[in-house]
């Protein structure tokens, strides 16, 4: 195609315009994606790949053009163009600073649908890992999160833009491919080559969608969920413990459907991974470590974490990565619980204390809160999005009682599944539900930098049976808070203290000396207990 030369650069002059106005600006309003379709060529040749994607848009107001992410070209690493159509009729298209502005032909309308096509090629400088596994076999591994997806497909590289999507791959037959959904076609074609038709109908952000390409063995569970079939991908020199290890996985799925709501999707592929993290919960396809596969490990709490991500992340997916909490504190806590009905309560509340100390070593050092705008996303994988997030979750469990809890986790993820939620549309659940008014709650807790650090001092007074604590609260801002103590002397009393102030004293009447007192006997608040 050919353009009239100065008519060209007006154009490019129009789209630098655009790009510099836009650096910095995480998303655009004007278009939603749709769907997804890639295309994608691997070789053993070489790195590069060779694509298509065929993206459906829907259009949020008139447009005369709409960008996407996708890596530029940098030290002989990124994507390059090679053609941009729309219904098989050339568009013109500028692709700099990893975005690509695709220019209408035609103004779009309001709530309209169109598709285009995108040609490119290029070696991923990330997104998509080829490398060699441990046992020197080659393997190509998509690892999107957060927003790494850019990096070898033209999406909306954000949590908030959800989409269904289709991967066809085509690789040397020695390789099985797996990813999202449903298998729609798996054929051998000449050269050996193998095509592969992954397609997912439901609606997942890019940081879940994914491929995996090696060579796997592969073994369905006999005791899967009957509409589950849930299995294991390992490498095939590690088939062995790799099943035994993964094995867990349909007891998880069983237990997660009951407590939260039915599994999500059509299936469940626990895969063996060269993933950066120990997992990563692509939703119906979740790749975790090497070393999982190996002998003697123990991945059930690790399994139990990312299956809960099903749940809570991928289908109930945060608005902004700010709120990594509702994803990552989720999967924290559910895992507790998944444990907790297996080993009992005190297997709950040995896990709790010892996150507790990771939540107190880690707000030492940082003062953030944990709806978190300001750190980097690979920084916000931290204490605060897991372990504190899980010890709010608990303590809201704490107050509502077990039951009225597991009803406003279902209630939560019913109302945002397949759909984006923030922690204010959470408080609203969490209020309806229980019927309290929770801003202190959520304010202190998650939008206020650190814990309660507690000074406690306590006397028995003999001549008038009372016990006197005193609670100081240390540190900068000060927490409401309920805090259960045991008092211990001939026989055991529990009270409450609904702490409000920088410092309080309570008098408890007491019969008997009391000997002892346990402050948060039962693993109920998150504090730090100052000498």
């Amino acid at each position: 195609m050919k353009f009239n030369l100065t008519y060209r650069m007006k154009r490019i002059a129009i789209i630098l315009i655009f790009f510099l106005s836009s650096r910095g600006v995480h998303s655009q309003d004007n278009v939603d994606v749709v769907h997804y379709k890639f295309e994608i060529n691997l070789s053993d040749k070489n790195d590069s790949i060779d694509a298509k994607a065929f993206i459906t848009v829907k259009f949020i107001k008139p447009s005369n053009r709409f960008w996407l992410n996708l890596s530029s070209v940098k030290n002989g690493k990124g994507m390059v163009i090679r053609a941009a159509k729309e219904n098989g009729h050339g568009v013109f298209a500028t692709h700099y600073n990893d975005t690509l502005v695709i220019e209408l032909a035609n103004l779009s309308k309001a709530d309209e649908l169109r598709t285009f096509e995108v040609q490119y090629t290029g070696v991923p400088s990330d997104g998509l890992i080829i490398s060699q596994n441990k046992f020197g076999d080659r393997t190509f591994f998509s690892d999107n999160w957060p927003n790494r997806a850019h990096n070898w497909i033209p999406c909306k590289d954000e949590p908030g833009d959800k989409a269904t999507f289709e991967f066809v791959v085509t690789a040397p037959s020695q390789y099985r491919v797996v990813s999202n959904g449903k298998l729609e076609e798996e054929k051998l074609l000449d050269e050996n080559k193998k095509i592969t038709h992954w397609k997912e109908d439901v609606s997942l952000p890019t940081k879940v969608m994914v491929i995996g390409v090696a060579k796997f063995a592969v073994k369905q569970f006999e005791d899967s969920p009957g509409d589950v079939p849930v299995s294991a991908w390992v490498y095939p020199q590690d088939s062995v413990n790799g099943f035994r290890n993964y094995s867990i996985a349909p007891s998880i799925v069983k237990f997660f459907s009951k407590y939260i709501g039915p599994y999500p999707y059509n299936k469940l592929a626990n895969v063996q991974s060269k993933t950066i993290f120990g997992g990563m919960e692509n939703a119906s396809a979740i790749f975790y470590n090497e070393e999982t596969a190996e002998e003697n490990i123990s991945v059930e709490d690790l399994m139990a974490h990312e299956i809960a991500h099903q749940w809570f992340g991928d289908m109930a997916t945060e608005k902004k990565f700010s709120h990594l909490w509702l994803s990552e504190g989720f999967a924290t806590y559910m895992a507790n619980i998944y444990l907790e009905s297996k080993y009992g309560h005190d297997s709950m509340n040995n896990r709790l204390i010892q996150e507790r100390q990771k939540v107190i070593g880690y707000v030492k050092s940082f003062g953030k809160p944990v709806v978190d705008s300001i750190s980097s996303l690979m920084t916000l994988l931290n204490p605060n999005s897991y372990e504190k997030g899980g010890w709010i979750l608990h303590m809201l469990r704490r107050q509502m009682g077990d039951s009225t809890f597991q009803t406003f986790i279902r209630k939560y993820y019913d109302r945002y599944k397949g759909k984006n939620a923030d922690t204010e549309d959470l408080e609203k659940i969490a209020e309806e539900v229980s019927g309290k008014n929770l801003q202190q709650f959520f304010q202190q807790w998650l939008y206020t930098p650190g814990i309660p650090q507690l000074k406690i001092e306590w006397h028995y007074n003999k001549n008038n049976k009372t016990v006197s604590i005193q609670v100081m609260q240390q540190q900068k801002t000060i927490f409401q808070f309920p805090l259960e103590v045991k008092l211990e002397g001939d026989k055991s009393v529990n009270k409450t203290l609904n702490i409000s102030a920088r410092s309080e004293t309570f008098s408890i009447p007491a019969s008997t000396e009391i000997r002892k007192i346990y402050f948060d006997p039962d693993a109920s608040l998150l504090f730090e207990e100052v000498k």
